[in-house]
């Protein structure tokens, strides 16, 4: 295939230093030449995992993805992702890609051939050559977002997330997507984003929405975002920063929220909570995050606010592997000696913590207090 022999050194620098990219791609499946769009996060990291997004109807939700993807990798707790675009505005291809047996639904002979395009050779040719996480994330609207459920009918989807914008259902389809996401064991999302102007496709959409809610079934992640004042062109502009929430939302930090209604009210140690939620984010995208700061001061005050004293051990531990600098492990192991009632262990450790480097409200004249207060009263 020309494509593989493209001098990738090249194209990898250019792609790192642009940020964003568009090339031609042979496909030997399609016997076509495709517009395809890449985006790569700034500075890309062989030593982490990128989810990767797919996004169909590119000439129309690529710009939109990438902004919002950018955006909230900074600033709203969502991993940083490499995203692929599809172009398939030109000569209206999209209807070709995306085209649909009217009696059975199923793809056309050039839906199958689109359809192998993606998961056969562009999706393999990202992995090969980046380093991409197992999470996968699709986006299509109109006739692609319909066009993307037919993932949904192997047994093992390519796919974990799908954002659908506005579809136009084929037939049969609002009771196959249902039925097919019951059949997953593992964890999958469907976000649907629909305009409140009626359309030929709303009594089926409504269909498949109720459907999908039908579903009793934990591994699934199911949401419905329906904008009242959005038509069919607009409600593309809608909705993508709500799915990527919807999606990475345990990537998000602890909010006051989250402390006051799952923390606070859990029964289990608190610790626990975020362990759990660590974990979670290997278990769903393959990979591990460093644990946020805010989240360590979240767990650490609901531990002094529960009295749940034994969190601080587990969570010190962790401090000093996460934040091995700072006085962060050893000051909240000096607290764990301390309430355990071992004055002479506590005092050695705030002193060890009186060493270490200062971090958000943390100070040296914090240990120090703690160690004078130590020593009067227990004659040390």
């Amino acid at each position: 295939m020309r494509h593989f022999l493209f001098p990738l050194t090249l194209f990898m620098v250019f792609a790192i230093k642009a940020q964003t990219t568009q090339e031609i791609f042979e496909s030997f499946k399609l016997q076509e030449r495709r517009d395809v769009q890449y985006y790569f996060p700034p500075e890309l990291d062989e030593s982490k995992k990128y989810p990767l997004i797919v996004v169909l109807d590119a000439n129309y939700l690529f710009d939109q993805v990438v902004a919002t993807s950018k955006y909230y990798s900074r600033f709203h707790g969502m991993p940083e992702s490499i995203i692929v675009g599809v172009n398939q505005s030109e000569n209206n291809i999209r209807y070709e890609d995306c085209a649909f047996d009217p009696n059975s639904g199923l793809p056309s002979e050039k839906g199958k051939k689109f359809y192998e395009f993606i998961g056969m050779e562009l999706i393999p040719y990202l992995d090969l050559n980046y380093s991409t996480a197992p999470f996968r994330m699709i986006l299509g609207y109109d006739i692609t977002a319909n066009f993307q459920n037919y993932w949904l009918f192997k047994d093992n989807s390519i796919f974990d997330a799908y954002v659908s914008i506005s579809p136009t259902l084929a037939p049969e389809m609002e009771s196959r997507v249902p039925m097919r996401l019951n059949s997953f064991d593992k964890q999958m999302f469907y976000q649907l984003i629909v305009e409140g102007e009626q359309s030929n496709d709303t009594k089926k959409i409504a269909a498949l929405d109720k459907g999908i809610k039908a579903l009793d079934k934990e591994t699934l992640h199911y949401f419905y975002d329906e904008y009242q004042k959005a038509d069919h062109i607009s409600v593309a502009t809608y909705g993508i920063g709500k799915a990527f929430d919807n999606v990475f939302g345990i990537f998000k930090p602890i909010s006051p929220k989250e402390y006051r209604t799952q923390i606070l009210t859990s029964e289990e140690p608190v610790y626990q909570y975020l362990e759990n939620k660590y974990q979670g984010i290997v278990d769903l995208f393959g990979f591990s995050k460093p644990v946020a700061l805010n989240d360590i001061m979240a767990i650490y005050a609901a531990s002094r606010k529960k009295e749940d004293f034994e969190s601080l051990k587990p969570l010190s531990d962790l401090c000093k592997k996460e934040y091995p600098e700072t006085m962060l492990g050893f000051y909240f192991e000096g607290e764990y000696y301390e309430q355990l009632g071992e004055p002479k262990k506590a005092l050695k450790t705030f002193e060890k913590a009186f060493q270490m480097e200062e971090i958000d409200f943390l100070t040296k004249e914090m240990a120090l207090e703690k160690i004078d207060a130590l020593k009067a009263d227990f004659g040390f």
